[in-house]
């Protein structure tokens, strides 16, 4: 078995399909990566015939646990970024209010509880959006409850929220630039 290599990139994969394949092409750059996959997210991988299929250095971590096992691991240094991608507004909804009852909420409390930073890409940040489905483009309208827990999550201590796939790919970059200019 193959050394776990730490502190790792944590991904978050929802139940969002708000360029949910996009994130994976994302995913795909990151060195050392956990994902961590919700039963919504589960759903659907299976709604857009999606595999996890990524690199040998990425593990893939699925919510099967009640208490969410696997988050035990921020306790003991091994994640330095969360990244949530994309995160449903259930997802943002619960982290707004501190809820943290699956495993992406989780992650997201415990990255807090630690002090990890988080990237957020939050799918409700408009009063009108335009997103792709399995079976094509739809419109989307948010609710304004939606975007105030967006806006909500932007006053989050270490909590970066993004609002389209081109900020995603920016914060990710920066965040990787801290990382090298830290460890020099």
């Amino acid at each position: 078995m193959a050394t776990l290599h730490t502190p790792r990139w944590a991904w978050v994969l929802t139940g969002s399909g708000h360029f949910f394949t996009e994130s994976f092409a994302l995913i795909h750059e990151l060195e050392h990566c956990d994902v961590f996959v919700s039963k919504a997210a589960n759903e659907v991988l299976r709604m857009y015939k999606l595999k996890l299929d990524f690199p040998d250095s990425t593990r893939v971590l699925h919510d099967k646990t009640a208490s969410s096992i696997p988050v035990g691991e921020f306790y003991h240094g091994v994640y330095h970024t969360v990244v949530v991608a994309p995160a449903s507004s259930n997802t943002v909804a619960k982290c707004v209010l501190g809820i943290s009852d699956t495993i992406a909420t989780n992650v997201f409390a415990q990255a807090g509880k630690c002090r990890v930073p988080a990237i957020v890409f939050a799918c409700d940040t408009a009063p009108e959006l335009e997103t792709m489905a399995p079976h094509g483009l739809v419109k989307v309208y948010p609710r304004r409850i939606d975007l105030e827990n967006t806006e909500r999550l932007k006053s989050f201590e270490r909590t970066t929220v993004v609002e389209s796939l081109a900020e995603l790919d920016a914060a990710i970059r920066a965040r990787r630039d801290e990382l090298a200019a830290a460890h020099g």
